[in-house]
């Protein structure tokens, strides 16, 4: 396996106290949202070239990605974090550590694909070491999920004095689904209350409908205060923000064994998926082309460091593609692995929740 597909870009030891008043740690941020859009960029190249078949994606959430991925409590149990993520969370997962190669895999449907072994299209992550809880197809059924971790989550607070939060992400137009609203009832019952980190990735839009035509209130945030829950609203372009936000957000969840709810203004770069053609949108606000803005003001880094910053990352993304272009198909005699219980007909550990 080439060296570079397999590259990870690991985040500081520590974090400093004032993250952005860091040059290294800044730096490491910018590279890392870098990454994340390469990646972005490959596999919309790939469903365009046949590689893939279909591309849904989170161009435009760089920003918000790495505050997430970068501040997870990263493990297996219910002393660690649990991750009820959607499908445009793939730079959350690539932020926490999985190799580029792991979602161009998926992409390609090979048999080598760790998320679903060729089985299920792209951004439908899953690892089991990590409690990223398979994503699915259908918008917000992943707030219904995470009632059941956030209750095992409040057991361990009690008992074992862990800390661990049940974070859920999802989009705007899924908060009308009936999913949203059970979420918001059982994380805030008095006496009750669930240790749950609720997000909403706010880009406007529900595939073709403008969500100004469909929300009566001026924040999705605001119907979390009705329920007493904690909640703000932050700009997922700007990285400062958004990161303060999240640190915020894990902050009060692991003092308190309380939920928090966060909404996340954030940019779709190339509209809801491949059906709708994935072109570049060009009004809307790059949180990348912000960044390096400021980057570059700081004199942390040159125009020609950035140019050869996004020349790495494409490059890691592209070899990726070539190794994976020459992958087999899964066999037509594994149809129903990892389907029934038990382990019956080849179940793979995380693979086979």
């Amino acid at each position: 396996m080439s060296e570079i597909s397999m590259a990870t870009l690991e985040k500081p030891a520590s974090i400093p106290a004032q993250p952005f008043k860091d040059k290294n740690f800044s730096i490491y941020y910018f590279k890392q949202m870098l990454r994340i859009r390469a990646l972005e960029e490959r596999l919309i190249k790939m469903m365009r070239s046949g590689d893939g078949y279909f591309w849904i994606g989170g161009p435009g959430e760089e920003a918000f990605s790495v505050a997430l991925g970068a501040q997870v409590h990263k493990g297996h149990g219910v002393d660690y974090d649990f991750l009820h993520l959607h499908y445009r969370s793939n730079g959350i997962a690539l932020t926490m550590g999985s190799p580029m190669i792991d979602f161009v895999r998926q992409m390609k449907n090979t048999a080598n694909d760790p998320f679903s072994g060729g089985r299920n299209f792209v951004a439908h992550i899953c690892k089991k070491e990590w409690n990223i809880v398979p994503v699915t197809s259908p918008i917000e059924t992943q707030f219904a999920c995470a009632i059941g971790t956030g209750i095992a989550q409040r057991r361990a607070h009690q008992q074992n004095k862990t800390k661990g939060v049940t974070v859920v992400v999802g989009g705007d137009a899924g908060t009308a689904e009936g999913e949203f609203a059970s979420c918001l009832i059982w994380a805030s019952r008095p006496g009750f209350e669930l240790p749950m980190l609720i997000i909403t990735t706010n880009n406007g839009y529900g595939i073709s409908t403008p969500g100004s035509t469909q929300h009566g209130e001026k924040h999705i945030a605001d119907r979390a205060k009705a329920f007493g829950i904690e909640a703000a609203v932050v700009d997922g372009n700007q990285p400062e923000k958004v990161w303060a936000a999240v640190q915020t957000a894990f902050d009060h969840i692991r003092e308190t064994s309380r939920p928090y709810f966060l909404e996340v203004k954030v940019s779709r770069l190339h509209g809801h998926s491949s059906s709708s053609g994935a072109a570049r949108v060009t009004e809307e606000v790059c949180c990348i082309e912000q960044f390096e803005k400021k980057l570059v003001k700081n004199k942390w880094i040159t125009e020609s460091e950035i140019e050869d910053f996004k020349k790495q990352a494409y490059a890691e993304a592209q070899a990726a593609h070539e190794e994976v272009k020459n992958e087999a198909y899964p066999d037509a005699s594994t149809a129903h692995d990892h389907t029934f219980a038990g382990g019956a007909r080849g179940g793979v550990p995380g693979r086979d929740f």
